[in-house]
């Protein structure tokens, strides 16, 4: 374990969270609010403490899978524990815990809450709040990658550790050059959001942390009924589309941008997902029109609402806790399944869940023709032995990931319907889930363990499960010799 270059990249970025915690500060002071203390406090810390940790670069600046795997996992909680200073420091969550999960939540762009009065913050808190949704939706170290300088040709091992999906490769033949365009793209579609938000009637502070909330796919709002507070067909529209749009795998809009448009459209996992939203979305409609005067109140709901599902954006326009159960259960399992591999999106993801499926048609076929070869294939091409047994690998840890947890937090003495959705909802970073975690309420009745087994939940769902189990291997952290 190469532990000066883990302490080294921890070190730089707590230095760029240092410097991202600007913003907020400015935001604060333009609107004469007295919380630049709160702010100061930590970007001085976070500067301080992240220059002696990469003040001198060891001479064996080698990465390894184990050694990216800790750092990515090591900076989510170390960028969590700092980035929950202002909130506390400032009395607006006056419990530290309490901050800590929130800010939890906004990286892994999860969007739970334990805030049941949210319009009573100040600008800048609601600004840093929704902002670390946009710096933890694309990843805090692809961000990095687009930034620092190379670490010794290891950059993969860090982009492959954070970046959600079955597996991540490059678009061009530099890591740093990948993470550039796609945080280009991400920053251009913020910004399109924002200005057709603005041109709806939003105003621009509400325009810009309700695309931050878009973007990272998180959800948190600055409004205690959510995007419900603007009642506007329009604003719903917008937010919906750019919630599907940032729940596709972001390689397809670099094939779009460079003239493959078809090679993006013919994407198998691009096609389920369409299809997989326009069932649920039709049933929903169905299912709740007699709740609503029209055809299109009803499916203006019901689209919001499956696109923010799937894409584990969390956001609400209609309480889908008072739906029928059907639509319930057709909500239930769109946060199981996700959005796309490559997205910003959480769960276990579309393409994960194609190919569990093929897998497991091919083992029924064998039942009753067992000298026939099935092949498993995805996007066009043959599946491998290994990828298959890692998907397999990846449900099973899943699973177990959610009965385990699901079973730890039921001394809570909760329902299981609100214990089970909690799970749920954090692990696939959704936020909101049924009953007292429902889209209308939150996450402050938990005890201080509970939240910090949901909090668990979220960054081990972000992350795609390996990188924070890495950390409870003793072997991982023994020394190379």
């Amino acid at each position: 374990m190469n532990y000066r270059m883990i302490g080294l990249i921890i070190g730089k970025l707590m230095k760029i969270e240092g410097l991202l915690l600007v913003l907020p500060l400015l935001v604060s002071v333009y609107y004469g609010e007295n919380q630049w203390l709160p702010f100061l406090l930590p970007i001085l810390l976070l500067l301080s403490v992240g220059t002696l940790l990469s003040f001198k670069r060891p001479k064996d600046s080698t990465l390894y899978a184990r050694e990216g795997f800790v750092i990515v996992a090591l900076s989510w909680i170390v960028l969590s524990i700092f980035g929950a200073l202002p909130f506390y420091l400032s009395g607006e969550i006056p419990r530290y815990i309490d901050a800590f999960f929130e800010t939890v939540s906004g990286f892994t762009t999860t969007g739970a809450s334990i805030l049941p009065e949210v319009e009573t913050m100040s600008h800048g808190m609601l600004f840093w709040r929704s902002f670390t949704h946009w710096i933890g939706g694309m990843g805090i170290l692809v961000f990095a990658l687009a930034v620092l300088p190379n670490t010794n040709g290891s950059d993969m091992h860090l982009m492959r550790a954070e970046v959600p999906g079955p597996s991540v490769g490059k678009l061009v033949s530099r890591v740093r050059l990948t993470a550039r365009i796609l945080y280009g793209i991400y920053i251009a579609m913020t910004l399109l959001e924002v200005v057709l938000l603005a041109l709806g009637g939003m105003p621009l502070f509400d325009s810009v942390v309700h695309s931050f909330g878009t973007a990272g796919t998180g959800g948190f709002g600055i409004k205690n009924n959510s995007i419900a507070y603007y009642n506007s067909a329009y604003i719903d529209g917008v937010i919906s589309v750019f919630m599907l749009l940032f729940g596709i795998n972001f390689n397809l809009f670099y094939f779009i941008l460079t003239g493959h448009a078809l090679r993006a459209l013919r994407s198998e996992e691009l096609k389920w997902y369409g299809v997989i939203v326009a069932v649920a979305v039709s049933l929903i409609t169905l299912n709740i029109l007699p709740q609503y005067d029209s055809v299109f109140t009803s499916f203006r709901y019901a689209l919001f609402q499956v696109a923010s599902i799937i894409t584990t954006t969390g956001y609400a326009t209609a309480d889908f806790a008072v739906w029928p159960v059907f639509s319930q259960c057709i909500l239930l399992l769109l946060m199981l399944i996700g959005a796309c591999a490559g997205s910003t999106g959480g769960g276990f993801k579309v393409a994960r869940a194609v190919m569990l499926t093929k897998i497991a048609r091919n083992e029924v076929q064998k039942v009753h023709q067992p000298r026939s070869v099935n092949v498993v294939r995805f996007e066009g091409e043959r599946v491998s032995n290994e990828a298959i047994k890692a998907v397999m690998g990846y449900f099973v840890i899943y699973v177990l990931l959610m009965l385990s947890t699901t079973l730890l937090l039921s001394f809570e003495e909760y329902s299981f319907l609100t214990t089970f959705s909690a799970v749920a909802a954090t692990i696939n970073n959704i936020g909101p889930g049924f009953e007292l975690v429902g889209p209308m309420a939150n996450y402050g009745h938990f005890s201080d363990l509970g939240k910090l087994l949901l909090s668990f939940n979220m960054l081990t769902g972000r992350l795609e499960i390996m990188p924070m189990l890495m950390l409870f291997i003793p072997s991982v952290w023994k020394r190379k010799k």
